[in-house]
Order: C-alpha cells, then structure tokens, then sequence
C-alpha cells in the first residue's frame, strides 16, 4: 500500500434494540469477498466489507457507547464516520441522544440509518422531526446529513448504506502512510487458548509480526496477528484490524499502540495527569468486565452518583488496584472477571474492596447499598472558639452554627476539608450544668473520646447515617 487514501473505519452507534447487530449481520452477509471459500468473519470486535466496487470499508462491530466514550475521553481516534441507526417504528431514544453526542464531541461525520422501516408502525418523517430537534440539519432539509432507509430483514438500503460510506469517505480523503510510525487504537480485548489477545484498528503506519510496540506502558513484541477472517498473517497494513498475540498484560480498550517509545511515555505522563474531582455524596469506582459488551451494560446501568474512575476488559490487575489507591477509589467493580490471589492481597493491603459479580443486578444492588451505607444526615455543626486542660483532659468550648449537637451523636472533627477524626461525647456543659444537647447559637464545653488534637477554628459535625 502506497502512501494515500486507506480504508475508512466506520463506528455504528445507536439505542440497544434499535438494530445495529442485525444491521452489521446483514452488511457483511451483503459483502461479495464474504462468499468466497474460507471467508467467515471472526468475533475480533471489527470486520472488512468489501463493495461491488471494489472499495474495502472496515466496521468496528463491538465497542458501543461505552467503549467509544472511553476511546475519547483517553484522547484515542479510532473511525472516520459513524452510522447512527434509530428505529423508524421507535424513534429516538436516550441513548440516541447520548450517541449523537458521541458523535458530535468526536467531530467526525455520521449517517443516519433509519432501520425496521418494513414495520407497519415505522414513520422515517416522525424520525426527520426527532432528529432535527437535536439540530441534525439532513440532505434536501437544509442540511448536509444524509439518511438511508434500511430493512435489515428484508436486505434492502444495505447497498444504499456501503455506497453513501463510500461517498463520504471520499468527501473526507482519509489519508494513511504504511511507512509512518504505527498508530493503532485498541478495540477489544479477550482470552483464549493462544493466550492474551487484544484486537486493534491500525490507523497509520504498519503493524508486523516479530515488531516491538508500546502501549500505556507496556512493551510488547508482536508474535502473532490475525485477521478478521481469523487467518494468521505476517502484518496488517492501514484500515484493517487485527487480532494481536504479543501483550503480556492486556492493555485498555481506547489505548494507542505505537512503535514509538516517546509515544508510550506521553501516554503514560498523560493518563497520570487524568484527574476526576469527587463531589460530597459520589462514589468513585474502577469497574472491569469480561469482555466490552459487559463492560457498556455495567457502565450504562450505574447510577449517577457513581463516578467511574476507569474502566476497562479483562482481569483485575496490581495496576487497577494501585490506580484505586492513588485516585480515591475504594471499590473495584467486577463483572465476570477475575483478580488473582496476590492482586486480592495487595488489595486489602491498601484498602481497596473489589467485588466481583456474575450476575448484573447483584452488581446494580451492591452499589445501591454502597450508596445507602454511605449517606450521612448533617445534624449541626457547632466552631471550637476556645481550649482548656481539665482533669489532664482537653475540654472543647464550642459555639452551635446549624442545627443542634446532641450527647448521643457520632461527630466528625475537622479543619477545613480535612477530616481529624471520629469522636464520640463523654462530657456536654453549658456553664458548669450536664445537657444532653445543645442547640443553634449557644456555646458549650465538651470532652471528647479519643482526644484529638483540635485546635480552635476547627469545626465539629453531628451526623447520622
């Protein structure tokens, strides 16, 4: 391949029961190379179509919202246009929304597919309106999106769809060098017999069997390359994906391989600077899954306070329980995957939880609990104006700010947004007389258990979980 246009890498995004399985089952059975002897198609996460014309478009079948949102938010690029297929007979939906703005924010150009239009229910002109709500502005409408009609079930707008991604592709001259320094976006990892396998899109440069490649800090010789026709190959070359055998630990869906060291260190230098601020009430987590289809169910189904620190396929590694202690996450969440004894005992060592789930919904269910257990009631709070020694122990003189602070309460010590500790009252006085609380803008002395070292300006929290 010289130097110039390559193949475009194409992302379908869309609503989960809107048709984008059906919609690539029925693409590559359309594809004339698919017909030819040994031609079945490989569950690497991509495939190649190739058109009546001769032109090779690659699919990523497998990422999803999640992989997708993953791939941008570490800075990766991975397709050159999406397909955003919305149900004629169902409309637009959450995720459409979420993945039009996938899209947007990728600033990369898309197609609409209007799939199930055979359906007695489907209305494409209702899907015209949706869509142009959320300021999609089509061909013939003043716009420059196009729309393709599509039956998956009957096989009709197939040859419509390739011909438009052509078209596009060529609009857009996306332009490749097989002799550039190798860029190739991780897509999906798994494991199997031959060992640790992660499937990857090259985007620029060549990727050779027997080649040393960097990846978020990982070094990795390449010992073995498959196709998406799952035949073992010496390389693959811009616009086509592969099935990589070489990596040691797998590396995360999103990252760039690369035959430069000096890019493996950006990486690196990069994903330490990536920092996520944690609002009072959130529960920072890392969640990994068995594979990227799991990892975008878990990812969708949490609920808003959760904050996902990271997330990636396969195995709990040291790397994701090292990355929980120095992020603030104190649980890893994992769905289907495994954490090998000594990453458990590094992680009670350094009060990170993992959990582990094969069903969903025990999964959902413990974060709930997470969160409940979590949630704390502000009683009152009440400034340390004053400190006197008595009966060789601190006495606190306080005044109330908010609320009330009762002999029975649990209270929390701080100074500023530091956290001093948990303390509990062995003595609450106003002017000399025992009381079992004290209320809004009165002052008291108290003596606490443990006696921390507070000091005045320190501020006393009453709660209640």
């Amino acid at each position: 391949m010289e130097k110039g246009i390559r193949p475009p890498i194409v992302t379908v995004l869309g609503h989960v029961d809107h048709g984008k399985t059906t919609l690539l089952d029925a693409i590559r059975k359309s594809n004339v190379a698919s017909k030819e002897a040994g031609g079945i198609t490989q569950a690497i996460g991509a495939s190649t179509v190739t058109t009546k014309e001769g032109k090779t478009i690659t699919f990523i079948d497998t990422p999803g919202h999640a992989a997708f949102s993953k791939m941008r938010s570490r800075g990766a690029k991975v397709a050159d246009l999406a397909l955003l297929v919305v149900a004629a007979d169902d409309g637009v939906k959450p995720q459409t929304i979420e993945a039009l703005q996938l899209i947007k924010a990728a600033n990369i150009p898309f197609i609409v597919v209007a799939s199930k239009v055979d359906l007695p229910s489907a209305s494409v002109e209702t899907l015209y309106g949706q869509l142009e709500k959320e300021q999609v502005l089509f061909e013939g409408r003043g716009g420059a999106t196009p729309l393709v009609q599509v039956s998956a079930k009957n096989g009709t707008g197939i040859e419509e769809i390739l011909e438009m991604i052509s078209l596009v592709a060529d609009l857009e001259e996306i332009k490749a060098d097989p002799k550039a320094i190798l860029e190739a976006v991780v897509i999906e990892t798994t494991k199997n017999t031959r060992g640790l396998l992660a499937s990857a899109v090259v985007r620029n440069g060549t990727l050779k069997v027997g080649q040393e490649v960097y990846c978020e800090g990982l070094r990795a010789k390449m010992r073995g390359l498959f196709d998406d026709k799952g035949q073992n190959v010496k390389e693959i070359i811009c616009g086509f994906p592969a099935q990589i055998l070489g990596f040691e630990k797998l590396p995360s869906v999103g990252a760039v391989i690369s035959s430069s060291e000096a890019s493996m260190a950006l990486q690196v230098e990069g994903k330490k600077k990536l920092q996520i601020k944690i609002e009072e009430g959130q529960l920072p987590v890392i969640v990994k899954a068995k594979n990227a289809g799991s990892l975008e169910a878990v990812l969708a189904g949490l609920p808003k306070d959760v904050v996902v620190l990271d997330s990636g396929v396969g195995d709990v590694f040291e790397s994701d329980v090292l990355l929980a202690k120095s992020s603030g996450a104190k649980y890893i969440l994992a769905f289907e995957s495994k954490a090998p004894t000594s990453v458990i005992k590094l992680a009670e060592a350094e009060g990170v939880k993992i959990e582990a789930f094969q069903i969903i919904y025990e999964l959902f269910q413990k974060v709930e609990e997470i969160l409940k257990g979590g949630q704390i009631e502000i009683l009152g709070k009440a400034e340390i104006v004053a400190s006197f020694p008595f009966n060789n122990k601190k006495v606190a003189g306080c005044k109330v700010t908010l609320g009330r602070i009762n002999k029975t309460d649990t209270l929390i010590v701080q100074r500023g947004d530091k956290e001093l500790g948990r303390v509990k009252i062995v003595s609450l006085k106003k002017q000399k007389q025992d009381i079992a609380e004290a209320k809004i803008g009165e002052e008291f002395g108290v003596i606490f258990a443990p006696q921390l070292d507070f000091a005045e300006g320190d501020v006393i929290v009453s709660v209640r979980k």
